[in-house]
């Protein structure tokens, strides 16, 4: 069968698709089922150079991790992530492009808070992280307004949920790293996903599925800063409690991860089903320094 994007880094082995999987899949490689997004190497990681593939068939990506100096960090300070000058020409409004930028910085914030403590000074930071979108892909706001009036008249109809048209989709690239006291490297990595349309909602907006997929390289760059290795092999494990907690709009576990808003939760995944676009249900205002 052909390559398909729709799949997952951590499949189980020894699992056997069932019928519908292969139609589906089948599909897919018919009329192509995400966003082509290059792996691209920007310009803001101190250096390239050990830099490991990762082969996944939902996420494109190279990374390096120091373990030895992660583990010896207690300390971590998370800048607001910066936006390319090419991925801000891709978006009408600079206002989406400083969402998705700030959506990145909170789940980068959120998820290194299971080991580190996030604190509020980058003189007071064992780890200093940063991170640059390097590319955004927009969403065909039309093909996803239509994608949503599909589904929704087809609920009336049937209980069986309808996938959003295979075209128009989105996609971002992401590249990030962290470095210690004295400038040293101790993790990086340079990312890149392209939506699909069964496991990505259209959302109506350009920026509605890099919106989406924000989180996604906040929570593989975080966990490798935590785990120390990449955070592309073995079975996914359920969220921490503060985790839990931060992602349904709760107060963050440090204070300092305050300053890029807390989630919107239930009412962004509320939005999310009806298309709204991530300005409707994230009006946080993003840290200052993007």
């Amino acid at each position: 069968m052909p390559h398909s994007c729709i799949g997952s880094e951590n499949a189980r082995p020894g699992l056997r698709p069932t019928r519908s999987t292969f139609l589906l899949l089948s599909l897919v490689s018919i009329i192509g089922g995400c966003a082509a997004v290059p792996l691209e190497q920007g310009t803001t990681l101190s250096s390239y150079a050990e830099l490991t593939s990762n082969k996944g068939r939902l996420t494109k990506a190279e990374y390096r991790v120091v373990s030895n100096d992660l583990a010896a960090a207690r300390t971590v300070y998370i800048e607001p992530t910066t936006v390319s000058g090419a991925a801000a020409l891709s978006i009408k409004k600079s206002s989406d492009t400083a969402l998705v930028a700030n959506a990145i910085s909170r789940a980068l914030c959120v998820g290194v808070s299971d080991r580190f403590e996030v604190v509020e000074r980058r003189e007071e930071a064992d780890l200093v992280v940063h991170a640059t979108i390097t590319r955004i892909v927009p969403t065909s706001a039309a093909l996803a307004g239509l994608s949503t009036a599909t589904s929704l008249g087809a609920g009336f109809v049937s209980p069986v949920p309808v996938p959003r048209l295979p075209m128009g989709l989105g996609g971002l690239s992401v590249e990030a790293e962290a470095t210690t006291r004295d400038g040293t490297q101790a993790g990086a990595m340079v990312w890149a996903r392209g939506a699909n349309f069964i496991t990505n909602g259209a959302r109506v907006s350009q920026i509605g599925d890099a919106y989406s997929l924000a989180s996604g390289f906040g929570g593989d760059f975080s966990k490798m800063l935590v785990t120390g290795k990449t955070p592309f092999k073995g079975l996914p494990k359920i969220p921490s409690g503060q985790r839990l907690k931060s992602g349904l709009g709760g107060k963050p576990k440090y204070q300092a991860c305050e300053r890029f808003g807390r989630s919107p939760g239930l009412m962004d995944f509320a939005g999310s089903q009806v298309g709204m676009p991530p300005s409707w249900t994230d009006r946080q205002r993003p840290a200052s320094g993007q």
